[in-house]
């Protein structure tokens, strides 16, 4: 009776660590990261300002699970010619950051994340829109972030509805890329990679003004 007990033990610590282990950026694209560089043409296009309808997140995690944020205060525009976006822009007040835990959210602002009083925004700036298919495009831009610049591309979707255009996209970055090093507990371990979920809403500036 005892062995079949240990045994039993044993099996559910095993499905317990492999589930706490899972990576949830396993099921995302790695953006690619490079330097920066120039800012899309966007002379002949049309500003389109942000909704209050969009939002940026972010899942993190470490070994024994994930947690859930975005920012609430931010503000960006989308730069549209002939119906297509042809660049963009948005800041982040980073004190905004919000997460699904108080005390992580406090974390997050201090100098072993974000570091908000010494970087209190961040800011992504188109270089290219690159279309795929009919919907799907390629999006590059210089992500600022911990006062780290790098150009990172990613796959997105854009779609039109008369005077609405949309932007959604979900990829994974990694932190270290952008200074932003510190490792947590050592029996919980965070990991490198974080998610970054765009769902941006965007309508002619004459209309949100």
């Amino acid at each position: 009776m005892k062995s079949k007990f240990l045994i039993i033990v044993a099996a559910g610590a095993s499905l317990f660590a492999f589930n706490s282990c899972k990576n949830p950026a396993d099921e995302t694209t790695d953006a690619t990261v490079e330097e920066a560089k120039p800012e899309a043409d966007t002379t002949n296009g049309i500003s389109y300002t942000f909704t209050k309808d969009s939002s940026i997140g972010f899942i993190g995690s470490k070994l024994s699970g994930k947690h859930d944020g975005g920012f609430k205060d931010f503000e960006g525009k989308f730069i549209v010619q002939d119906g297509k976006p042809q660049g963009g822009s948005f800041t982040i007040d980073m004190a905004s950051t919000w997460s699904d835990n108080d005390d992580l959210t406090k974390k997050l602002k201090t100098s072993q994340f974000f570091d908000v009083p010494a970087f209190p925004t961040s800011e992504f700036v188109v270089t290219s829109f690159n279309k795929k298919n009919e919907n799907a495009y390629e999006i590059s831009g210089n992500l600022t972030l911990h006062g780290v610049t790098k150009n990172i591309t990613f796959p997105s979707t854009v779609e039109t509805n008369g005077d609405l255009i949309k932007v959604t996209a979900e990829f994974d970055i990694n932190r270290k890329d952008f200074d932003i090093s510190y490792p947590g507990k050592k029996d919980d371990l965070i990991r490198d990679e974080v998610i970054i979920k765009f769902n941006l809403e965007a309508k002619p500036s004459s209309q949100t003004s």
